[in-house]
């Protein structure tokens, strides 16, 4: 491979990086910011979570308490609300937006909303699927060198693409959790302000504190898609390297 590739890829892996870590310091610095501005209801986080998926017609769905900080999450499989020390018992304007937001999934599931269902279905392909790019790649690059050397049947390379494919559903993954986190943010603002759980003076301040964690998966998704890039690049280099030295 080129060493201007080489150059490129490592820039474009350090402005993600930059960009990751300011992602990262905003969300963070929002949670501190709004973390200490309590809400006009006094509801908490676990208060609003209840009161949402109550009031949405949802009965099949916990709220539990986790380790953490912002380690929020739904899970569906379990049929739980996880939110995080933080955010559950606390009754400010970000654990409100944090706990609204975690509902939001569970709505876009009730819903059948296509993006989540997409995503759903791509977590067990991308998990096989990343443990089986590589060795899917080399195992290919062997069948060109030895199996296949001298004959023209091109199953190591076309291996190789399936396996450059398979890397790639990570980035589809990350591509596809972009709309479901931006989708269930509109929610939870919404939900909010429907039940009274913040004003209209509030809103804008969840909205900041929704708005920094969405560039969070915004910084996966370049950065994915970085790493896809040079994958893809390094086998095609390695397959072209194989052809000239036959």
């Amino acid at each position: 491979m080129p060493i201007q590739y080489y150059l490129l890829f490592i820039l474009l892996m350090l402005a993600c990086a930059i960009f990751a870590s300011y992602a990262s310091n905003k969300v963070y610095g929002a949670y501190k910011a709004y973390g200490n501005m309590p809400n006009s209801s006094r509801m908490t986080g676990y208060d609003t979570a209840v009161r949402l998926l109550r009031n949405n017609g949802v009965t099949d769905i916990s709220v539990g308490r986790v380790k953490g900080t912002l380690s929020d999450h739904y899970h569906p499989g379990k049929r739980i609300v996880n939110l995080s020390e933080g955010v559950y018992g606390d009754a400010s304007v970000a654990a409100v937006a944090v706990a609204a937001h975690e509902i939001g999934h569970v709505m876009q599931k009730k819903d059948g909303y296509l993006p989540y269902r997409i995503r759903t279905a791509l977590v067990p392909i991308t998990n096989f699927g990343s443990r089986l790019a590589l060795p899917l790649v080399l195992i290919g690059l062997l069948l060109d060198l030895f199996v296949f050397a001298g004959q023209d049947s091109g199953w190591g390379y076309y291996l190789a693409i399936v396996g450059v494919a398979l890397y790639g559903l990570s980035t589809l993954f990350a591509f596809v959790t972009l709309p479901v986190e931006l989708n269930a943010s509109k929610r939870a603002k919404k939900m909010l302000l429907a039940e009274g759980i913040l004003t209209e003076e509030e809103i804008p301040y969840a909205d900041k504190m929704l708005d920094a964690a969405a560039s969070t998966y915004l910084a996966s998704l370049m950065t994915s898609l970085v790493y896809f890039l040079r994958f893809a690049v390094w086998v095609l280099a390695l397959f072209g390297r194989s052809n000239r030295r036959r």
